[in-house]
């Protein structure tokens, strides 16, 4: 009797459990999923607000969907009025080039550019290597001493007084090329060989030395190379007002040390204005220079006090007059100097201890570092654009669980002049929509705030026991978990749809909280913040036991595909299942400028102790790789190199090759091999039929 009981309990136990499960991943769940895209767009009135200034006029104009269609409306902020206009207000732009367009990763000869003299008498191009001169309609030889391996550049630019022309000449490197096969054009049978310039950490670049020709004689100066000798780049030279000389920028190969630097027309000599200099890099990407026009000033900013914020330099000394902005919060940009004002109007995080420290807001502060008045008080992030004078702005401002509100402020205090649109989300409610949970806990070190979200699916049952997928995109140069408010987050609400809790999550190696939290992905890659994540993950388990961490997956395209992988290969204890698209999977096979930034250069042993494709006899866990075969982003064969790791180490896998596509999440066809690959791996249960499902 007693043992009947008890395999009666067990049989009950097994049929509430398979009841659960079978409850997700259904033909009914994929439905749903891939109706949250058409659900949810367009289903918010009056929050999509685009504005624009209007050229030195106190008016903006802006475009907003009312609920039914596109408006377009004109804001006059001195009357405070505003009036909706009778079509797009925007002037078609005839500065289009025609032609194929050169892609992002060919570096230019720098051959093609004509410069016209402040009068407009006299113009400078390239040819023959060289500088020609054209004055009263005779053309001359500028210059004479260049040649194919050390030439002269025709994209600079005259000086105000027209008596000199300011460029560089360039040493030419050695082209890298990256090959694809198009195994399936459409406008022919056989495959496609393509070429594309793609430099590689490591690659030889062009060496690049500003020069400043006089133009009446041809005399040529060209200054020593001792102060920018090991270049990553040297920006091309811009004049000052009083035509005596010329600054320029130099990034020294590994970006241990940054330079603006000044070059007398004169004498030729250069010299130091400003040197920023780091133990692991100079984040010369979040570098802002201005020159004051008394030609004894200048603005610049660093992240040298471990966030960034804004210095004021004496010009002719070369010396620090005073840090402008300083405490825990970081600079993201600076909107404007108003010399004549004495302020700098610029963009922080941070500053409000009492919000998510990522949120945008706007301030202005004296050039002496007092009265510093934020112009965005409300909590939330803030999207701003103001007048040419500054005098007003549009502000709108949202988190990921309010709606946008827009409206018109003073540049002065930040006064709100007048509520233009509040966001109407009422008909997306209705869809069952729900908003992501903003959640918060320490990192691995136990003591540092990481913040993400949560996305439930939309017939979320608390009694239930869900998986989690971790979306990543982790790296440097950026936080990626949204902080404005978004109807569809395409990478987290379709999949939850399916039966799971979808989480994103900025850990260490990402941006904007402080230098020490990003760097941690120096010479690391591998890392991706992902012993925060898990320590996130644990946490909002704790608080939700329905978050079932014993079941978590993780994918992510490009660099989170590289995440992706690592994720399991690193820590596959944890994460149980991986979709990597398009990864940089070594970090030796990617582009230059993001892997040399972060890895380091020359190319040492840390290259491969990130690489996945060194790693890969690691795997334990189900891998789904993903892969366009037409990838200019990231070589395809980053990630054919994978495969070709993993089957050398008997490792069983998925691979996804999309032909024609480039660099890729995988597409409509990857999106629903996405969805099986996690179902299957970690609901259990096996996917409906393709044809079963109505997209």
């Amino acid at each position: 009797m007693i043992t009947t009981v008890r395999r009666f309990t067990v049989c009950l136990l097994a049929i509430a459990t398979c009841g659960t499960t079978m409850a997700q991943g259904t033909v009914d769940d994929y439905r749903r999923a891939y109706a949250v895209r058409s659900n949810y767009s367009w289903k918010m009135a009056n929050g999509d607000v685009k504005a624009h200034a209007i050229d030195d006029k106190h008016q903006f104009w802006y475009s907003v969907f009312d609920g039914k269609n596109v408006v377009y409306k004109e804001v006059d902020a001195d009357e405070n009025t505003v009036r909706l206009l009778p079509g797009n207000p925007e002037k078609p732009r005839h500065d289009r080039p025609q032609g194929p367009q050169r892609h992002w990763m060919e570096v230019p000869d720098e051959k093609d550019r004509t410069a016209v003299s402040p009068d407009g008498t006299m113009k400078i191009f390239h040819r023959d290597h060289n500088l020609w001169l054209t004055r009263n309609g005779q053309s001359a030889p500028l210059t004479t001493n260049g040649d194919t391996t050390y030439y002269y550049s025709s994209w600079g630019s005259f000086s105000p007084d027209g008596r000199y022309y300011a460029t560089v000449r360039i040493k030419p490197a050695p082209k890298h090329y990256v090959h694809y096969v198009e195994s399936s054009p459409k406008d022919r049978v056989e495959p496609v060989l393509h070429r594309q310039e793609y430099a590689k950490p490591g690659d030889s670049l062009n060496y690049r030395v500003p020069v400043i020709v006089e133009v009446a004689t041809g005399r040529v100066v060209e200054p020593s190379t001792d102060l920018f000798r090991s270049q990553y780049e040297v920006t091309m030279p811009q004049w000052d007002a009083n035509s005596r000389s010329v600054t320029f920028e130099f990034n020294e190969r590994g970006h241990k040390v940054y330079r603006l630097l000044e070059l007398s027309a004169e004498t030729g000599k250069v010299r130091t204005l400003i040197e920023e200099r780091e133990e692991k890099y100079v984040n010369y990407n979040r570098i802002f220079r201005h020159h004051f026009a008394d030609g004894r000033r200048l603005l610049w900013t660093s992240e040298r006090d471990g966030r960034n914020h804004i210095y004021l330099y004496d010009r002719q000394k070369g010396k620090l007059v005073r840090q402008i902005t300083r405490g825990e919060y970081y600079v993201r940009d600076v909107q404007h100097v108003d010399e004549k004002a004495g302020v700098v109007y610029f963009s922080a995080c941070g500053m409000n201890k009492e919000e998510d420290p990522y949120f945008v807001h706007y301030y202005r502060i004296g050039l002496d570092g007092r009265h510093l008045v934020c112009l965005t008080p409300e909590a939330g992030n803030h999207q701003a654009v103001f007048t040419s004078d500054m005098a007003w702005l549009i502000d709108t401002y949202s988190t990921v669980t309010t709606p946008p509100v827009s409206v018109l402020r003073s540049g002065t205090n930040g006064k709100i002049r007048s509520t233009l649109e509040t966001a109407d989300i009422s008909k997306l409610q209705e869809t069952g929509w729900k908003a992501p949970e903003v959640f918060v806990a320490k990192g691995r070190d136990g003591q540092t705030d990481m913040w993400g979200i949560i996305q439930r699916p939309s017939n979320f049952d608390p009694s239930r026991r869900y998986p989690v997928i971790e979306y990543i995109y982790s790296g440097p140069g950026d936080q990626y978990v949204p902080k404005s408010f978004t109807p569809w987050l395409w990478n987290l609400a379709d999949l939850a749809e399916l039966g799971f809790i979808v989480v994103q999550v900025d850990g260490m190696t990402t941006s904007f909280r402080t230098k020490a939290f990003e760097e941690v992905c120096y010479k690391n890659l591998k890392d991706a913040g992902l012993p925060d994540r898990i320590a996130w993950i644990k946490a909002a388990a704790a608080r939700y036991p329905y978050m079932d961490i014993s079941r978590v997956g993780i994918y992510g395209c490009s660099a989170g595909g590289q995440n992706a992988l690592s994720a399991v290969l690193f820590h596959g204890d944890f994460y149980k299942a991986a979709y990597a698209a398009c990864g940089c999977h070594d970090n030796r096979m990617d582009k230059i400028w993001w892997n040399e930034q972060w890895m380091g250069w020359p190319v040492d042993s840390s290259y491969a102790v990130c690489s996945n494709v060194e790693n890969a006899w690691r795997l334990e866990r189900p891998l789904m790789l993903v892969v366009g075969e037409m990838d200019d982003n990231v070589d395809p064969a980053s990630t054919m190199q994978v495969v070709n790791a993993l089957e050398k180490a008997n490792k069983d896998f998925e691979l996804v090759v999309v032909p024609g596509a480039r660099h890729t999440m995988g597409e409509a066809y990857g999106e629903h091999k996405r969805f099986d690959f996690f179902v299957r791996h970690l609901l259990g249960v096996t996917p409906p039929k393709w044809s079963d499902v109505k997209r």
